[in-house]
């Protein structure tokens, strides 16, 4: 399969791109400093892009199969981030234009405002309230999603992230805004990517949003 990987120089998008490689898949990293990525192979294109352009996009995204999106924009407590829904209508335009009809995008637990509920005292007094900026614009790009009916997306929701690579771990999943019972508010990057890589050969959760973790 063909992947336009966005955010491939990120963290998570490392080990996706590594991973899509070692699976047999062509990967073309869209990145803005084509300089971070380390990785080279012969089925791997960098290609300088800006994700807020679908001009900028249009050209990466041709003869792709899919597009999966790792992006990610830090917090800011001061103007709010605007990040995941600026660049959503670039690459469901671009995507379009190069008939590119799948797509995966990773946000994260309890971007819904009432989600984080039932979370621990520490997440849900601490941590939340620290990343709500990035959270509602999540939640904004995941309604706006909601109304796409011409292509097949998945919205891919894991808890925090640690830097560690790929376990063989099951899958734990819930179609909602975190696992219920699921022990720990942490789960490995590179099985996240390894999640969002499963999804491109599985209808299961097209036009939906899913929650996951490892068991």
């Amino acid at each position: 399969m063909k992947i336009a990987v966005l955010g491939a120089s990120g963290q998570t998008g490392q080990y996706l791109v590594q991973q899509a490689l070692q699976g047999g898949h062509t990967v073309t990293a869209v990145v803005r400093d084509p300089g971070k990525i380390t990785e080279s192979h012969e089925n791997l294109k960098v290609v300088q892009a800006d994700v807020f352009s679908a001009d900028s996009l249009r050209t990466p995204f041709q003869e792709q199969d899919a597009v999966v999106s790792c992006l990610g924009f830090p917090p800011s407590p001061w103007w709010g981030v605007t990040g995941y829904t600026r660049s959503l209508g670039a690459v469901l335009s671009a995507m379009r234009d190069a008939r590119v009809g799948r797509l995966v995008a990773m946000t994260s637990w309890y971007t819904q405002p009432d989600s984080g509920a039932g979370a621990p005292l520490v997440v849900r007094y601490v941590l939340l309230p620290l990343i709500r900026s990035v959270l509602t614009d999540m939640f904004h790009m995941e309604t706006a999603l909601q109304g796409v009916h011409d292509l097949n997306w998945t919205v891919v929701r894991p808890p925090g992230l640690q830097n560690l690579p790929a376990s063989e771990k099951d899958f734990l999943t819930h179609e909602g805004y975190s696992v219920p019972g699921a022990v720990g508010s942490q789960v490995a990057r590179g099985d996240v990517a390894r999640f969002l890589l499963s999804q491109l050969d599985s209808d299961a959760w097209v036009k939906k949003g899913v929650a996951m973790h490892t068991k």
